[in-house]
């Protein structure tokens, strides 16, 4: 049973930061394809960020040079360092993990973290 929990969002101004952290069970991050995702009302999920098993990052244009992307091995985590926030950020954040398995492509989802940047 796989389980992705993200934790970290809150409310923050424009221009701040925040750092999202996704904890992993069931399922080995540095061995999967991990991503953040984001919906904000009245849109469709869209692609962050994502890191794959051998370390390659990467991002949605409209994020590039401000959000940074990373794993931890030991703890098993996805992270998302959002930095130069901006209104248009605020959306409900998901990590997502893809691995293969038996030749089978598999996708788990968490439940979404909420991010609003607002003054």
């Amino acid at each position: 049973q796989v389980q992705l929990v993200e934790s970290g969002g809150g409310l923050v101004q424009p221009g701040g930061s925040l750092r999202l952290s996704c904890a992993a069970s069931g399922i080995i991050v540095r061995f999967s394809t991990m991503g953040w995702y984001r919906q904000a009302p009245g849109k469709q999920r869209e692609l962050v960020a994502t890191i794959t098993s051998g370390g390659t990052a990467s991002y949605a244009d409209s994020v590039k040079g401000r959000f940074t992307i990373s794993r931890d091995n030991a703890k098993n985590t996805v992270n998302l360092q959002m930095n130069s926030l901006k209104p248009e950020d605020t959306a409900v954040y998901y990590c997502n993990g893809r691995r293969i398995v038996s030749g089978v492509q598999l996708e788990s989802w968490g439940q979404g973290t909420q991010v609003t940047v607002s003054s």
